[in-house]
């Protein structure tokens, strides 16, 4: 595609497409294709067709609201970067390969054209990229660069390395603390290690050379495992993570995660099928407890703790006029502990009902823009020593529950303003994305890991080097991304150590509805 010879007609010389007509094009053609707004921050998606989705593994609501750059993962210093960079910097055209990760991260070579859409004054108002894997191409290339006898001698040396090396392999499988099955295509054990025999109480005579479903007099003819085995894998290989619960006659009930795959290599280990089986019951069984716990604990502190909190109250308002100044400070770190206290039992409260299911959304259209600034309003009153700037455009109405996604940006906030002691500026951003709400905040705070960035939402998990220094339980950020996918929506964070971070969700404005081209 020669991008060089490219006319711009003037938007006032234009005739335009019914956008239903168009997006129905773009859905039918098997070439990626992304628009971008160059008028808002960071330059996001505001439209991707199915082609797209299926090249990167991306569902829609995943992909609007981010800039391309989500695409790279971790390999953000290629050339191609910093061509697109210039390009968009520039206002103009490019064509370049570039190294892209899908969303289980398989890796994928992507040929992009890169062209601006310009208004009538000559300003860049979108960039649209067309995308082509190249993957087979790359790989063809790359094979036909090798030399052939090199390769050859690379075969025989590993050859002999793996037969040197299968009893230390056979060492190192009997060691692992998992049940393990080699089977051959048709389900047949072909071995076993030590702990899957103890584990299931059988011996190597009864399970080797045995059918996986005649294992045990027919103990392993699970529905469930016949379905993973002979339905998923094969159109799915490998399988990871797969929970499966069964009833055994002689050692019980077993909560199972199963892990398979499919071995697809030439020679003797031709189609032969790895099931690696680790049993969670116990593990299981200790985390029920923890959230019973939990759960327990919660309720039967929260009726002392209003107990105590109507007695501060009323100490507050009954105090003499002549008390002593120690006396009034002391009050007055009672309220404000126990008021940190109560704060504390009702996100533990939230974590309960997250975890058994039983969360309350009362869904109803209500002035986004106005529940922000009266959220903002309360916090700057609390935090005078930080500027809170609002920056975007209205999006007036939004179909949610208020009072949660109201603390969902009150954590956000408070988070920016806690972990940025020495900036005193936070910034808000509001925006329409396509057929979403996109709210961000941005903190020039401590910033988080690498390492960390995958686990900020996952319960009671705190960074380390935070957690030494500012108090926590590591729930707020997991109860904002529960109420957030309960809306339909995702939350996410960009950041780098030292140079603060960035946390954005968007929200479906109506979820009922898929995102239409134009909206």
């Amino acid at each position: 595609m020669d991008t060089k010879n490219i006319k711009y007609t003037p938007l006032s010389e234009q005739r335009f497409i019914d956008p239903a007509i168009l997006a129905s094009v773009l859905d039918a053609t098997n070439t990626g294709v992304v628009i971008t707004d160059n008028l808002l921050p960071d330059n996001p998606i505001i439209y991707c067709n199915a082609a797209f989705e299926e090249m990167c593994g991306y569902d829609h609501d995943e992909i609007i609201g981010h800039n391309c750059r989500f695409l790279q993962d971790k390999d953000r210093s290629q050339e191609s970067r910093f061509k697109i960079a210039q390009a968009i910097k520039d206002g103009e055209n490019c064509v370049v390969e570039i190294r892209n990760y899908t969303k289980d991260g398989r890796l994928f070579h992507n040929e992009l054209y890169l062209s601006p859409v310009k208004d009538a004054a000559g300003n860049v108002t979108h960039f649209i990229g067309i995308q082509n894997d190249v993957s087979l191409r790359k790989k063809a290339e790359q094979t036909l660069q090798m030399n052939f006898k090199e390769i050859e001698r690379q075969v025989i040396d590993r050859t002999r390395m793996l037969k040197e090396s299968e009893e230390y392999l056979s060492s190192i499988v009997e060691t692992i603390r998992e049940s393990l099955l080699v089977m051959d295509k048709d389900y047949t054990v072909l071995s076993a290690n030590n702990h899957f025999l103890n584990t299931f109480k059988v011996s190597i005579n009864d399970t080797k050379g045995k059918l996986l479903y005649d294992l045990g007099n027919g103990q392993w003819n699970i529905p469930e495992l016949r379905l993973m085995m002979e339905e998923i894998l094969p159109t799915n290989n490998p399988v990871l993570d797969y929970e499966v619960e069964h009833e055994f006659p002689h050692i019980g009930r077993k909560l199972m995660l199963l892990n398979a795959h499919r071995v697809e290599l030439e020679g003797q280990f031709k189609d032969r099928i790895l099931l690696a089986i680790e049993d969670i019951t116990e593990r299981k069984a200790v985390e029920q407890r923890k959230d019973d716990f939990l759960s327990i604990a919660s309720h039967e502190l929260k009726t002392p703790l209003t107990t105590v909190v109507g007695y501060v109250q009323m100490m507050q308002r009954l105090m003499p006029e002549n008390s002593s100044e120690k006396f009034r400070s002391v009050v007055e770190k009672t309220g404000t502990y126990v008021a940190r206290l109560n704060q504390l039992l009702k996100e533990l409260m939230d974590v309960s009902r997250i975890q058994s299911g039983n969360i309350e959304l009362h869904m109803d259209y209500f002035d986004f823009d106005k529940m922000v600034r009266e959220t903002i309003d309360g916090l700057q009153t609390a935090a005078p020593g930080h500027r809170i700037v609002v920056k975007g455009k209205p999006v007036h109405q939004c179909y949610g529950d208020e009072s949660n996604l109201v603390q969902v940006i009150n954590n956000l906030i408070s988070n920016a303003i806690k972990y940025s002691p020495d900036s005193k500026e936070v910034e808000i951003h509001i925006s329409r994305v396509s057929s979403f709400i996109k709210f961000s905040v941005r903190d020039y705070g401590l910033g988080i890991k690498e390492d960390d960035l995958k686990k900020v939402f996952e319960r009671f998990y705190r960074v380390g080097d935070i957690q030494k220094n500012y108090p926590g339980m590591g729930i707020g950020l997991y109860i904002c991304d529960q109420i957030i996918k309960n809306h339909k929506g995702t939350l996410w964070v960009e950041s780098e150590l030292g140079e603060g971070s960035v946390f954005s969700f968007t929200l479906p404005v109506n979820p009922d509805k898929k995102a239409a081209y134009g909206d």
